[in-house]
């Protein structure tokens, strides 16, 4: 099981920090991807995180304004959302593919689980 939070309402340029906890998975050997899906839009990835190196990949639209980690003590990976913008908003998931020693990518079909998503509005 996937749980997110850290979700809610933030004034533009704001920040925010999403949390992806775990149950029954052991975070840091899968990737990890972060989603969002504004009201009429389709699901789009924005941010991973591999688990055979750690690498991360960012939407270009996010880049330099979100960072992904992971810590492993806590089973849980971060999405750490700065200078936040009104089209930021969206609902955000967390999802992971099952496979072990993987690099990740921002399809959804690379995810096999998914969380039930936090909802992030930014709006002054």
């Amino acid at each position: 099981q996937l749980v997110e939070s850290g979700g809610g309402l933030v004034q533009p340029g704001g920040s925010l920090r999403l949390s992806c906890a775990a149950s029954g998975f052991t975070l840091d050997v899968h990737a990890i991807g972060w989603f969002r899906q504004a009201p009429g839009k389709e699901r789009e990835g924005v941010s991973c995180i591999g688990s055979s190196d750690g690498s991360t990949h960012y939407e270009d639209s996010v880049k330099g304004r979100f960072t992904i980690s992971r810590d492993n003590a806590k089973n849980t990976v971060y999405l750490q959302m700065n200078s936040l913008k009104p089209e930021d908003t969206a609902v955000y998931y967390c999802a992971l593919d099952r496979g072990f020693g993987s690099t990740c990518g921002l399809a959804i079909y690379e995810y096999d689980y998914w969380g039930q998503g936090t909802q992030v509005t930014v709006s002054s």
